[in-house]
């Protein structure tokens, strides 16, 4: 497999285009409604685009970001953007973990300091881990999908090929949102290469077998399917819109940059333990770092693309299908969906399980402390 090492350089002719488009948005009419009943914030969202136009610093953010090990693998004749941090401590684990949307890899720098250095953060420093923290094809600077197809399970193959090729031909892995997905399939596929998965999200898509008497659900997963359908019908409409017609609303947000912040910034809002106030949690600076990647790379397109590849390829189980790879779960209180243990102990090997005292969709990033806790606590007895 052929790396190369990789740094970020925007050309500041792109800068300064996105500053122009900022100013020059045409700003939609307001509507008789409470702040963020029906989407973003439109004063919220004015202010964040003039921070964006006049005062956010993007060379700052890409020198922070250039401070990560970046390099660009040719992975079976994809080009995937990958940091590859290694760990401090007398025998570093190798972990892949992946992001989803609205995220990108800017979601795990806090995390992997935790990771890879744990003694700097009081840990014991026979947990660290040599992280891998591949971006999803389309995803910031790795290369869009050529061909159809890539779902969760193709890009769970990518990521056997680029560890074997990193020289890690056993790893564990973890993700939340989309990462977990591709983690799944990593257990699913390839048990023989994959020591455990810790996740810290499940995919909608994913349905056990139920119906058979011996299957019936119990009264906790039938009120987990009705908060999850309720949540589908209030909060989910972009993601049936990436699922069915990303093509129809990626023409709108890889124009328009102020179009493509309200989309991202509000999940960031929404799906957080933010109490309503997204700067509790993440500053502009981080919310537009993220933003400004998916703008300067033009990924919306292609990261809804895997939405709708996800959509023709679900993770359904039949009856008697099993996971044996063992399985960590790490329940945030404000995540989207917060399925019961034993809906997850359908289909995998639930060894670790927990419910965290705060926190939400985006938990590298909110509670980088708590989840790096967790992924070590799991995999400490898989090392071996």
């Amino acid at each position: 497999m052929h790396i190369e090492p990789f740094h970020i350089a925007v050309p500041q002719e792109d800068i300064d285009d996105l500053r122009r488009r900022i100013r020059a948005t045409r700003w939609a009419p307001a509507t008789p409604s409470p702040a963020w009943q029906q989407g973003v914030d439109a004063a919220w969202l004015r202010e964040l685009a003039d921070y964006w136009a006049n005062r956010f610093d993007w060379r700052a953010a890409e020198q922070r970001l250039n401070r990560l090990p970046q390099f660009i693998a040719d992975v079976e004749g994809q080009r995937v953007h990958v940091v590859h941090r290694r760990g401090v401590g007398p025998a570093p684990y190798p972990l892949v973990v992946t992001h989803g949307w609205p995220g990108s890899f800017v979601e795990f720098e806090a995390l992997l300091e935790r990771l890879c250095d744990p003694a700097a953060f009081g840990g014991d420093p026979a947990d660290s881990f040599d992280v891998v923290v591949p971006s999803l094809p389309g995803f910031a600077f790795s290369q869009a999908p050529a061909r159809p197809g890539m779902s969760a399970f193709q890009v769970a193959d990518q990521w056997v090929w680029l560890m074997n090729g990193l020289g890690y031909p056993r790893f564990g892995a973890q993700g939340g949102d989309l990462g977990a997905g591709v983690s799944i399939a990593l257990a699913a596929r390839h048990p023989q290469v994959v020591d455990g998965i810790h996740l810290n999200f499940l995919p909608g898509s994913y349905e056990p077998a139920t119906g058979a008497a011996q299957h019936a659900l119990t009264p906790e997963e039938e009120a987990f399917l009705r908060d999850r359908n309720e949540w589908v019908a209030q909060e989910g409409g972009y993601a049936h819109m990436h699922a069915t017609k990303p093509l129809t609303l990626a023409a709108s947000l890889n124009d328009s940059p102020v179009g493509l912040a309200a989309w991202i910034a509000e999940k960031f809002r929404a799906w957080s333990d933010c109490e309503g106030d997204v700067e509790r949690v993440f500053s502009k600076d981080e919310l537009l770092t993220n933003i400004s990647l998916y703008w300067y790379t033009q990924s919306i397109a292609p990261a809804m693309q895997m939405y709708w590849e996800n959509r023709l390829q679900p993770m359904r189980f039949a009856h008697g299908s099993r996971v044996s790879t063992p399985v960590g779960f790490a329940r945030f209180p404000k995540e989207i969906s917060r399925p019961p243990r034993s809906w997850l102990e359908r289909t995998f090997n639930v060894v670790q399980w927990n419910d965290m005292p705060g926190g939400g969709h985006f938990a590298a990033m909110e509670k980088p402390d708590l989840l790096a806790a967790e992924i070590r606590s799991f995999f400490r007895p898989l090392r071996t």
